[in-house]
């Protein structure tokens, strides 16, 4: 299943073709000529960084933020005018993950919780636009990282087993640009990167006794699952007519579609095709076939059978098929069906999943029977490795998304976008870290692993089997105390290790209420002791469902706004000269994660007052952190 010549020829047309204009209309080659006639022949404009992210979407996004914030200088390179994929306004599909279970308290943290919870509050509209507004800020305006829009990789260059740079073209600003880095991350999603590098990869399913899976079929298959058009429709509020054009299939029955289509404001998945073609160099005549489609499918529920759509039009549709699999980059390890039915925890766990493991037909909407696709529910979070994530061939190379080292089978759960957010803030903090050591990934030995999964947990990932015992760390060492608790929430629960409910360990603090006698906690250090930050990591309920949605019955599982169990306005005091004194002070919070950074601070106790929440009558604090003038991380 190694595949290293699978659309070879197409990509190389269609990036070096480009570039030469072959394709393109001979009075658009000459007015490139001419533009480019005062330009030094084959000059680049050399970028630098130590970290490098290819893919802009939620994966990208998550990767090039952890390892900004790191510390390291990361470029972002993203072939599109917006950020986040398949979640963006070109396509609009919601972010789903271990979250959707509904199992308790399996919501993904991180990264991909502070930019859902900064979308939760700042777009009531639910619109997609705003959400590709949240997503350039958080990556605009975040230090130590370049955004690249509208920016294509057109060419890679190796030396040995190392990449040195990338060649990209900015075609709205005409720029070229020479990109270099010490560590690239591949979030392309097709494994693009990797595929220019040489690195080995997989496309299809896999037969059952090559991992020994028992949901793989039983011969090799070298097709995948589809892509998709969304599309949203309204309720005008008078009658709208529709004529289809010319072109559309026509689906005269409700046999003809095969699906249940009762609900048509957010359209349908399972408008999907193309599996049984080349994903990335069909793509063109997928996007055709899939409007042929969706068109066909919106004449039937308008214009065949009463549908209750007499009122209503479609007010859009997409242009950008959204794709769900094509390459998958081989890594140091596989991973595999085994490891998600049984909830492996691996060593170097860097990520988690819980989303079914959920196979489409490659035949996509032309498949008729009722099993066009399957989902095999799993009963527990599993790890991803940090091993699944790296290669062995090109040894500064990661990989992140839907082209991580894994099976057909085990892809069929990583694909969904909030784990793929997971993946990628692993992958972006462990690219940085490997960066500012100077050590590829394979060479990293145990106590480096432990090392990063404390950073990871720093930047509230959640780990399965590991829990904060950052050396750094000094709230887990001081006497903890509140001014009550509630049985089962102590004080202590702050310094657990784990900064979320798992099973019936609540890992908690909850006063008995917001009265001021009662809402505060104080950590005691002994003696007097010098802290440059303090980490504050609040409630936001794990258990709910929480994710831009177009689609109403979605809409109506979640909490508009702040969640109501999160601490709105708090203030924290510090013990010094025999006297408590005023350090920082919060109001309006609505996100979990809260650090305060301080320099020269000396005391030798601190205390939290909860002023408010958004809308609980108790104060709840999941963990607090506090380090001794640490590296910011």
């Amino acid at each position: 299943m190694f595949r290293r010549d699978f659309l070879k020829s197409s990509l190389a047309v269609g990036l070096g073709g480009m570039l030469a204009g072959q394709g393109m209309s001979s009075g658009y080659a000459d007015r490139r000529t001419t533009l480019m006639a005062g330009r030094p022949k084959g000059r680049r404009e050399k970028l630098e960084a130590a970290v490098v992210v290819v893919g802009g979407g939620v994966t990208g996004v998550c990767a090039a933020l952890a390892a900004a914030r790191s510390g390291v200088t990361t470029i972002l390179i993203q072939d599109r005018p917006v950020l986040g994929g398949n979640s963006s306004s070109e396509i609009r599909m919601h972010i789903l993950g271990a979250d959707y279970s509904g199992v308790p308290h399996w919501r993904e943290t991180g990264i991909i919780e502070e930019l859902r919870l900064e979308n939760q509050v700042r777009n009531p509209q639910h619109s997609p636009s705003m959400w590709d507004l949240i997503l350039w800020e958080r990556v605009n305006y975040q230090p130590n990282l370049t955004l690249l829009l509208n920016t294509v990789m057109t060419a890679c260059s190796k030396e040995s087993d190392l990449i040195r740079s990338i060649d990209c073209c900015q075609f709205r600003t005409e720029r070229f640009f020479s990109v270099q880095g010490k560590v690239f991350i591949d979030c392309t999603g097709d494994g693009t990167l990797g595929f220019l590098a040489g690195n080995p990869y997989r496309v299809g399913r896999e037969a059952k006794a090559e991992f020994g899976e028992s949901l793989a079929p039983e011969k090799p298959e070298p097709h995948t699952m589809g892509n998709s058009l969304l599309f949203q429709a309204r309720d005008m509020g008078t009658p709208m007519p529709f004529t289809a054009p010319e072109w559309v299939h026509k689906y005269p029955t409700d046999q003809d579609i095969g699906r249940n289509h009762k609900s048509f404001e957010y359209g349908y998945w399972w408008i999907e095709w193309g599996g049984m073609l080349d994903t990335i160099a069909d793509d063109d005549r997928i996007r055709e076939e899939l409007l042929k489609i969706l068109f066909g499918v919106w004449d039937h529920i308008k214009n065949h059978g009463d549908h209750g759509a007499d009122n209503w039009a479609l007010e859009w549709f997409g242009f950008l098929p959204g794709r769900r699999e094509s390459r998958r980059l081989q890594g140091k390890y596989t991973l595999r069906e085994q490891d998600i039915t049984s909830g492996r925890i691996f060593p170097d766990e860097v990520a988690y999943g819980g989303w079914p493991i959920d196979d489409h037909r490659s035949q996509g909407f032309d498949y008729k029977k009722n099993d066009f696709y399957y989902q095999h529910r799993i009963s527990k979070l599993y790890s991803v490795p940090l091993s699944s994530l790296y290669s062995t061939q090109v040894k500064n190379l990661f990989m992140g998304g839907r082209a991580i080292s894994a099976s057909h089978v085990a892809f069929s759960s990583t694909r969904v976008m909030a784990t793929c957010a997971l993946i990628g803030q692993g992958a972006g903090t462990a690219a940085a870290y490997c960066a500012e050591k100077d050590i590829p990934p394979e060479q990293l030995s145990k106590s480096d692993t432990e090392a990063l999964k404390q950073v990871i947990l720093k930047q509230d990932g959640y780990l399965l089997g590991t829990s904060n015992a950052d050396p750094a760390e000094l709230a887990r060492k001081a006497k903890i105390s509140s001014g009550s608790a509630k049985p089962g929430f102590e004080a202590a629960k702050v310094a657990s290790g784990v900064a979320r409910p798992v099973g019936d360990e609540s890992n908690h603090w909850r006063s008995v209420s917001l009265a001021p006698e009662d809402a505060w906690l104080e950590l005691d250090f002994s003696r007097n002791t010098s802290l440059s930050e303090i980490h504050l990591t609040f409630d936001t309920n794990l258990s709910r469902q929480m994710t831009l949605s177009q689609q109403k019955s979605v809409q109506e599982k979640m909490i508009q706004g702040p969640h109501p169990e999160t601490v709105r306005d708090y203030r924290v005091e510090v013990f010094q000269d025999n006297t408590w004194k005023l350090a920082a002070v919060e109001k309006g919070n609505y996100q979990r994660k809260k650090v305060h950074l301080f320099s020269g601070l000396h005391c030798s106790k601190v205390r939290i007052l909860v002023d408010a929440t958004n809308g609980a009558p108790e104060a709840r604090i999941s963990e607090v952190r506090c380090y001794n003038c640490q590296k910011i991380k």
